[in-house]
């Protein structure tokens, strides 16, 4: 098989009479979510735990298999073994990215020497550090199943000795303007893919470019739209609809599929922050009556963006931080748990503290709390 030559951008012979409707209803949906993020005076902190299930389900598209749980559990000193070690280590790794992007994004634009730094952290110390991170590839690779020859492979991307020109190109295009912006999105994120351009964490760079490109393009006031859930409950579309381009020219099946995803998710998404902006001001009551203490947001702010932790590490942070004594705030911690709150997923022994965890926060990001009730959605009374 010969490696791909991808098509010129922009695109032309786009059907716009097929897409018009969903652009606008994907337009729609995203414009109501962002509205929402515009009235969170503290977004990243409250939609913390989202970004860790979006690190979580982009990484599971790639094979990994750890939960949103055992990721916190993990960076709370639980430390697992084997595979699960590695997986979290990935997932980890592509929240840093997240996370290092929004500031970088604050100032300046997305450039392919900013995709090589991105590609750098994600790929540190993990599965695939010795497959040249934060460097474009220099020789042919190809996908398939596991061990086939690039004559058994189902996709070849472009030659290693055009991808230079590829690349100058799909910068050139996202420093400009095309028909919409959300197609551009949708070309932006198939073309990254087609070009292929590192030895692996292709598809991970890919997804991490959505919400960031949304953000450039100012179809978002914060880089936090996340698209992984839809596209791995839709996985198998997801790597059809990609690999139809280059089989059969048919950008327009994919710019359909990823326009409607757009809008699907951000429908879900826009539910899932509602519930969380309820829960936090359910929990901001709760823990003022349970504690009578001034500190209340600044506690509440900080289990929000680590819902398992160690409880000697928060009464630190909010000493550091907020200048509670640590005395107090691990009075305030142990209020908490004593109310049931919190709960134990370690005790305390010797020197060691107890790692505590806020379930419910990990159950609403998880889908599976429906704040207005407090209990699981398939409980029963």
């Amino acid at each position: 098989m010969s490696p791909f030559i991808p098509h010129n951008l922009p695109l032309e012979n786009i059907d716009f009479q097929r897409l018009f409707p969903i652009i606008a209803d994907a337009s729609a949906e995203l414009a109501r979510y962002d509205g929402l993020l515009q009235g969170i005076p503290n977004a990243a902190v409250m939609l913390s735990p989202l970004t860790t299930q979006e690190a979580v389900l982009s990484s599971k598209i790639e094979g990994t298999q750890a939960t949103v749980d055992e990721v916190l559990e993990q960076e709370a000193g639980l430390t697992k073994e084997g595979e699960k070690y590695k997986d979290i280590q990935e997932i980890g790794n592509y929240r840093k990215t997240l996370y290092d992007a929004r500031g970088y994004l604050q100032d300046y634009s997305i450039t392919l020497s900013f995709v090589r730094q991105m590609h750098q952290t994600l790929m540190d110390s993990v599965r695939g550090k010795d497959k040249t991170p934060g460097e474009f590839r220099l020789d042919q690779n190809w996908i398939g199943k596991a061990g086939c020859t690039i004559e058994e492979a189902t996709f070849v991307p472009p030659s290693p000795l055009q991808l230079p020109n590829y690349l100058a190109d799909w910068q050139a295009y996202l420093a400009g303007d095309d028909d919409h912006a959300l197609l551009q999105t949708a070309v932006m994120h198939a073309q990254f893919e087609i070009l292929h351009p590192f030895k692996d964490g292709n598809g991970r760079i890919g997804r991490i470019l959505i919400p960031l490109f949304l953000f450039q393009k100012k179809q978002l006031t914060e880089p936090m739209f996340y698209l992984s859930e839809y596209l791995e409950e839709n996985r198998e579309e997801y790597y059809q609809r990609l690999k139809a381009i280059s089989q059969e020219n048919d950008w327009n099946g994919w710019l359909e599929f990823f326009l409607r995803a757009i809008a699907i998710q951000a429908k879900a998404n826009s539910l899932r922050v509602r519930q969380m902006m309820s829960f936090y001001e359910k929990m901001k009551t709760k823990v003022r009556e349970i504690t009578h203490s001034q500190y209340t947001l600044p506690l509440l702010d900080m289990i929000f963006s680590q819902p398992i932790f160690k409880a000697s590490d928060m009464a630190q942070r909010l000493h550091q931080n907020h200048g509670v004594h640590k005395k107090t705030a691990t009075n305030l911690i142990a209020q908490l748990r004593d109310a049931e709150v919190l709960t134990t997923l370690q005790e305390g022994s010797g020197r060691r503290s107890s790692t505590l965890c806020f379930p419910m926060l990990i159950l609403i990001c998880e889908g599976k709390l429906n704040p207005d009730l407090m209990e699981p959605e398939n409980s029963t009374k």
